[in-house]
């Protein structure tokens, strides 16, 4: 693999220091680029370009063309996952992502099975291919859904407004929920460290839905797994340590404990106040985050504005990679992200001098 020429991500991530805040935006291959929007009309639909090894890398590298950020992220979905442990995976046109066997029979949760990985190497072909592309340029960021958000789309069979279906078996048949987990968790495990492997030189654990759970329901069904899946992560690749994020959307209030999974980062949602989450876990943890993706609907003044608040909440020192508190909306304007990576680079210089 190339030598890596711009390591400013990872070592925020490792609280090393760095010359600015390096900054990457998640979803930020997406359908609010028109070049995006070409090349999966070539593809024919969003699970065949996850598929195709070659417009995966091309979609992936895309955003670099237009802005200067600083990691790239593999273009990927989280529900491969449960697509290859046979559930059914397709899309349907303004609703979202379904399943075709969701897990809502004592039958089919018993029968469940780890996939064998091989049902996942075209998402392991992408990493190589992509970091083959990316030639030292940035470092490559590889993910997964966290075993309970996995397991809301498992037991719903797609989205929800009030995950009625998932928390009535945690309430009515907890073991259930548990069996679910634990394979996911050892799933998630095996898939995160085959894409290390594969060459993605960070990873990050996205726990979209942590924040539907009650206190006590957190600290059992998703702390105790993200814990799991943690502790068997391959943390060294190439000679350098790899990064371990997890973003539990809706967490703020879990972050002394989320910290305490030995994890490098934590991303944070935009209802977190930085300044306070650094004074809380920031001397164990670096911090990801935190703008409002609709702020980005805002004018030059606004998102400025964002942009200079967000630095001095951090302060000084490394630490801190900016990013959105979610993913970006589909319909930003372009203009507006590059206006925020540009004034991130340099706005931030001041806040690294030594």
């Amino acid at each position: 693999m190339a030598v890596l020429h711009n390591d400013t991500f990872l070592r925020a991530l490792l609280k090393q220091p760095v010359d600015y805040t390096p900054v990457w935006l998640m979803r930020q291959a997406g359908r609010y680029l028109p070049e995006y929007r070409a090349t999966r009309a070539k593809a024919g639909s969003f699970l065949e370009l996850c598929h195709n090894t070659e417009l995966a890398t091309e979609v992936t590298l895309q955003p670099l063309e237009r802005f200067k950020l600083d990691a790239a992220i593999l273009f990927s979905d989280i529900l491969t996952v449960p697509d290859a442990m046979g559930l059914g995976l397709h899309f349907v046109e303004g609703e979202g992502p379904r399943f075709t066997h969701p897990l809502q029979h004592e039958q089919d949760i018993v029968h469940l099975q780890v996939p064998d990985m091989s049902r996942l190497r075209y998402v392991f072909d992408a990493v190589s291919s992509i970091r083959q592309a990316l030639n030292g340029r940035i470092p490559l960021i590889g993910f997964s859904g966290s075993p309970f958000t996995l397991a809301c789309y498992m037991v719903e069979g797609g989205g929800s407004r009030d995950f009625r279906l998932l928390k009535t078996m945690l309430y009515q048949r907890p073991q259930l929920l548990h069996k679910i987990l634990d394979i996911n968790a050892q799933t998630v495990t095996a898939y995160l460290n085959e894409q290390i492997a594969s060459g993605a030189q960070a990873v990050q654990i996205f726990d979209t839905w942590g924040g539907i759970l009650s206190d006590a329901a957190f600290q059992e069904f998703d702390l105790f797994y993200l814990r799991q899946v943690v502790s068997g992560l391959q943390r060294e690749a190439d000679g350098r340590q790899v990064p371990v994020i997890v973003f539990t959307k809706g967490g703020g209030q879990w972050l002394e404990q989320l910290a305490a999974l030995e994890v490098d980062a934590l991303g944070v949602d935009w209802t977190v106040n930085l300044q306070q989450a650094r004074q809380q876990v920031g001397q164990r943890v670096a911090l990801q985050g935190n703008l409002d993706p609709l702020a980005l609907f805002g004018n030059p003044e606004s998102i400025a504005c964002e942009v200079k608040r967000l630095l001095a909440g951090y302060g000084a020192g490394s630490g801190h990679v900016f990013n959105l508190g979610h993913g970006i909306n589909q319909f930003t304007d372009p203009e507006m992200v590059k206006y925020v990576v540009d004034e991130v680079h340099r706005l931030s210089v001041g806040y690294h001098q030594n």
